[in-house]
């Protein structure tokens, strides 16, 4: 990684450039769309989903570092999209990517980059620049790619500088469905593809869309629910006028206190009038907001599929203490320091103890900082979607 008072001269054939805030030059090879783009530098440590990462609307202005080196060898598909909106603007990888070699393989992770338009730099020291967000925090970047290997340097450094981060930037508005839509579709199986959903008599859940991948709403369907999902802004009444019999409160980016002005006081319409709430990641942290929590920006956030989380609380009987490896992407958390009398805390990061589930008391009401839709991840945590219709009668 270069020194922010070394040479701004590319080393021989450079195609890509990862500029920071800092005047720090992470030079390799640029792959996918031309250009660039700036955005929050973060890490993942998933061994496998990256297509599932890079489309996934919670990393919305963030330039993904993978921690895993072989990312694109297994290419990429239709089926393995998790939305179709603004997401990651790019990522880094260590090795370059390879042809790929998989039976459900449709085409190359290259191209897909680059016809979403999305840049990657591969041929970096990953470990090296993982390391550095773990001491330093996540920095603001530039990431470009140009084939003639020609960058003006000091433009990409102070378009990072200028840039102004994550904090305060409600992202949920820019991610979210615009109009009402019914879900249709299960989850995905080998050999059969995405199953159907059934036109019965089923709970109906309304989701709030703050940037949600669509494997939570195959889950709730697989769980037993018929899913309808509204813009992240719906008003209280409107979200009332299609019946739910339980509200859903998606994953998204962004600050959540940004987009609390304008989400918060519908949850606090719906807990008012006991319906059942069921929140995840961005959602998780609307809830805490709602019931008298706040939320903080973390200094390296939690991004992968290996994430230890401890069941606490006293409400769990022979399972309290139960740890679930889990599915993490999120830059903000709850502040468990300023959880009120309101919340009952049920679960905990086991890497550094942060907040990784509440319930509201008195309330058929729940959140949790995690991705129990497993995309990609372990699958310890379906059990939430299964309580959650439970609830709904």
């Amino acid at each position: 990684m270069a020194d922010p008072a070394s040479s701004h001269a590319p080393p021989e054939g450079a195609t890509g450039v990862l500029a920071f805030a800092d005047g720090t030059i992470v030079w390799g090879k640029g792959f996918g769309a031309t250009g660039s783009a700036v955005g929050e530098v973060c890490f993942n440590t998933s061994m496998t989903g990256y297509q599932e990462v890079m489309t996934d609307p919670s990393y919305a202005a963030q330039i993904v570092t993978f921690t895993f080196p072989h990312i694109g060898n297994v290419g990429v598909n239709e089926e393995d999209i998790e939305s179709s909106v603004e997401s990651a603007v790019g990522c880094v990888t260590r090795e370059e990517v390879t042809e790929p070699s998989n039976f459900r393989s449709t085409g190359t992770f290259t191209d897909w980059m680059k016809r979403n338009g999305k840049i990657g730099l591969s041929g970096v020291d990953t470990r090296a620049l993982t390391r550095r967000i773990r001491l330093q925090g996540a920095p603001n970047a530039v990431i470009a790619h140009e084939p003639s290997g020609k960058f003006d340097i000091p433009a990409l450094i102070k378009r990072a500088k200028e840039w102004p981060g994550l904090e305060g930037m409600d992202l949920a508005k820019l991610v979210s469905r615009k109009k009402n839509e019914d879900w249709e579709g299960g989850v995905w199986t080998l050999g059969h593809g995405y199953a159907r959903s059934p036109h019965d008599d089923r709970p109906h859940v309304v989701a709030m869309d703050f940037g949600s991948k669509n494997n939570i709403f195959r889950n709730l369907v697989k769980a037993g629910a018929k899913v309808t999902v509204v813009p992240a802004e719906t008003p209280l009444d409107k979200i009332l006028s299609l019946e739910p019999d339980g509200v859903f409160l998606s994953n998204g980016p962004g600050d959540p206190a940004a987009t609390a002005e304008y989400a918060v006081p519908t949850i606090q319409g719906l807990l008012e009038r006991d319906i059942p709430i069921f929140g995840i990641c961005l959602g998780h942290q609307m809830l805490a907001i709602a019931a008298g929590a706040k939320t903080a920006k973390m200094f390296q956030g939690h991004r992968g599929a290996n994430h230890p989380v401890q069941r606490v609380g006293g409400s769990w009987g022979e399972t309290e203490g139960l740890v679930e490896i889990t599915s993490m992407n999120h830059g903000f958390a709850v502040d468990n320091a300023t959880l009120p009398d309101t919340l009952e805390e049920t679960h905990v990061s086991l890497f550094d103890g942060s907040n990784c589930g509440v319930a509201v008391k008195g309330k058929k009401a729940f959140g949790v900082q995690y991705h129990p839709e497993a995309s990609p991840g372990p699958q310890d945590s379906f059990y939430l979607f299964e309580k959650f219709v439970g609830m709904l009668g």
